[in-house]
């Protein structure tokens, strides 16, 4: 159990890549490697950052580029580690982190 932990949040385009493949694949595909709990990937329907282009799934403007949300949950020390890995993969985007709290946490195959 983690009853402290660290949540981050990784906002980026679904267009994204990092050496060829989508960034957000990339981004879970590091924190498995790494070891850490866990990954969710977000497709937003609607969104803008930095550059106030908004991208949307309404049918008159499809967008190929919609926002994606990369979310992770785990000790402090597990995401420092994994926010270094990651410094130099994302060219354009926001991460966050914000302290939680873990109430639970259970997997289907204990370790």
């Amino acid at each position: 159990m983690i009853p402290e932990g660290k949540l981050v949040r990784i906002f980026i385009g679904e267009s994204d890549t990092w050496e060829g493949v989508p960034l957000y694949h990339a981004l879970v595909e590091t924190a498995r490697r790494l070891g850490m709990a866990g990954a969710t990937v977000l497709r937003g329907i609607e969104g803008y950052g930095a550059s106030s282009v908004v991208h949307t799934t309404r049918l008159l403007r499809l967008s190929e580029d919609l926002p994606v949300v990369v979310e992770l949950v785990d000790r402090a020390d597990n995401v420092d580690r994994f926010l270094e890995e990651i410094d130099g993969m994302i060219s354009e985007g926001l991460v966050t982190v914000e302290n939680v709290e873990v109430r639970m946490y259970r997997s289907r195959n204990p370790q």
